[in-house]
């Protein structure tokens, strides 16, 4: 969170990105449990798990994007 290098507000730009992370995770999670309630379920949706893939893989970039966001670039 908060360290000596950082102004307040960085301080509150990384807890809005931390927010935004989280709600991203959920709506991950959510999506994977989806996933699998349409699996269990025979004959599925093709096309709808196709969709709820491709919207799960949409996610996980983007909380990567967010994430590289939170950690500061150092040149070593």
């Amino acid at each position: 969170m908060a360290s000596d290098w950082t102004s307040p507000s960085e301080d509150v730009d990384a807890a809005l990105l931390e927010a935004k992370i989280k709600a991203l995770r959920e709506e991950h999670r959510a999506l994977d449990q989806a996933l699998q309630a349409l699996q269990e379920t025979a004959p599925y949706d093709q096309i709808g798990l196709m969709r709820l893939k491709r919207r799960k893989l949409a996610l996980k970039d983007e909380i990567a994007h967010w994430e590289d966001q939170l950690t500061p670039d150092i040149i070593a």
